[in-house]
């Protein structure tokens, strides 16, 4: 079972792709979730402490807008945890919306920047094409199963 980074990292398209494959999916979904539950948050609907900026210096730097640093904070760990990801181009935003441009740009950079198998797609157009990306898809995640 590999550790698969989803990208758009909301969809739930693609986490439950991977989940159904026996893989683990990384998505901001149980992130947030496990961040918000946290004793002591108390910052709803922000979903974001004073200390996230500065957890996210790890990753942007400190000229970066803090809503970037923030969310680095909760996907940082998450690609540096990743064994390998799935990198969907140019999604519809009901596919999984990520909110954030210049986030996208930081996150898809260091995705492709690290050494791990990846799977980079184009959002598709038509049946045929959602037909030939989720076959995609389902080969990656096998072919996953047979390197771990």
């Amino acid at each position: 079972m590999a550790k698969v980074f989803i990208y758009p990292a909301t969809s739930l398209i693609l986490s439950d792709l991977v989940e159904r494959f026996g893989h683990e999916p990384l998505g901001s979904a149980l992130s947030i979730r496990e961040h918000v539950q946290t004793p002591g948050f108390d910052s709803p609907p922000i979903q974001m402490t004073a200390e996230d900026p500065q957890k996210g210096l790890k990753w942007a730097a400190v000229e970066v807008p803090s809503g970037i640093r923030g969310r680095m904070a909760l996907y940082g760990p998450l690609v540096e945890e990743a064994e390998a990801a799935v990198i969907i181009d140019e999604p519809e935003l009901a596919f999984g919306c990520m909110g954030c441009a210049r986030t996208n740009e930081l996150l898809v950079f260091m995705l492709r920047e690290k050494e791990m198998p990846k799977l980079e797609l184009r959002y598709p157009a038509s049946k045929e094409e959602g037909v030939t990306f989720v076959a995609k898809i389902k080969q990656f995640l096998k072919d996953l199963e047979v390197k771990q």
